[in-house]
C-alpha cells in the first residue's frame, strides 16, 4: 500500500511540511556521519521526492528550515527585566538545544557542506544571523534599561557568546554546560557588587 500523503500543489501543506522537517532531523541523528540525500528524507517522511524539490531548492534548506523551527522552540527568547538572567537563560537554552540529539548532526552536517556550497553557505549566514539579532535583542533591552553601559559593543559580545560556542560545539575539546553558560555570562555581565582586582605591578 503506497502511505504517502497527498500533497495540495504548490501551497505547502502545514501537517506534510512538519513531517519533512521532522523527518530530516531524524535521519541525521541517526546517520552517524554518512550522507542523507533528499530521497532518503522523503522516503522517511511518506512523501515525494518532487514534494520537497517543489518546496524547497536543497537537502540544506530543508535542513535550515528545520533547524529554525528548533531553534524557535528550545531558545525561547526571555524577558524578565533582568539582563544578567535573561542572558544566562539564552545562553544556556543554546548550549543545550544546539545539543539535542536531532539537532547537534544537523548543525554539524550544514557547517560541513557548507564550506563546500555557496548557496548553502548563504543560507547558514541568514540562519546565523537570526540567532544573532535574537541574542542582541535581549542585550539592547539590557541597556536600554540601564543594566548595559551605552558605550558597550553589543556586536561584539554576541560575537563573544557565539565565538564560545561554535569553536566548542565543532571542535569539542570543552562542554557546553550550564556553569558553562553562567561562567559566560559573569565574564560578560559581573553579579552585583563583583569587583575585578588590578593585576599586581612590579617595581
Amino acid at each position: 500500500m503506497d502511505e504517502r500523503r497527498p500533497h495540495t500543489g504548490r501551497r505547502r501543506n502545514e501537517h506534510v511540511r512538519q513531517a519533512i522537517l521532522d523527518a530530516a532531523l531524524r535521519l541525521l541523528a541517526s546517520a552517524q556521519g554518512e550522507h542523507i540525500g533528499v530521497a532518503a528524507i522523503a522516503q522517511e517522511a511518506g512523501v515525494g521526492k518532487q514534494t520537497i524539490y517543489r518546496w524547497w531548492p536543497s537537502k540544506g534548506a530543508v535542513l535550515l528550515e528545520a533547524l529554525t523551527w528548533r531553534a524557535r522552540e528550545a531558545v525561547p527568547v526571555p524577558d524578565t527585566g533582568s539582563l544578567r538572567a535573561d542572558l544566562r537563560a539564552a545562553i544556556a537554552a543554546t548550549f543545550s538545544g544546539a545539543q539535542h540529539s536531532s539537532t547537534a548532526p544537523a548543525l554539524r552536517t550544514l557547517a560541513r557542506e557548507a564550506a563546500a556550497d555557496p548557496h548553502l553557505a548563504e543560507l547558514m549566514r541568514e540562519f546565523t544571523a537570526a540567532r544573532r539579532d535574537s541574542l542582541r535583542g535581549v542585550l539592547a533591552r539590557g541597556q536600554e534599561r540601564g543594566e548595559l553601559a551605552a558605550d558597550r559593543d553589543l556586536d561584539l559580545m554576541v560575537d563573544q557568546i557565539y565565538g564560545v560556542f561554535w569553536y566548542r560545539f565543532l571542535l569539542g575539546h570543552a562542554p557546553l554546560t550550564e556553569e558553562t553558560a553562567e561562567r559566560l555570562t559573569d565574564s560578560l555581565i559581573p553579579p552585583a557588587g563583583h569587583t575585578t582586582t588590578p593585576p599586581a605591578t612590579h617595581c
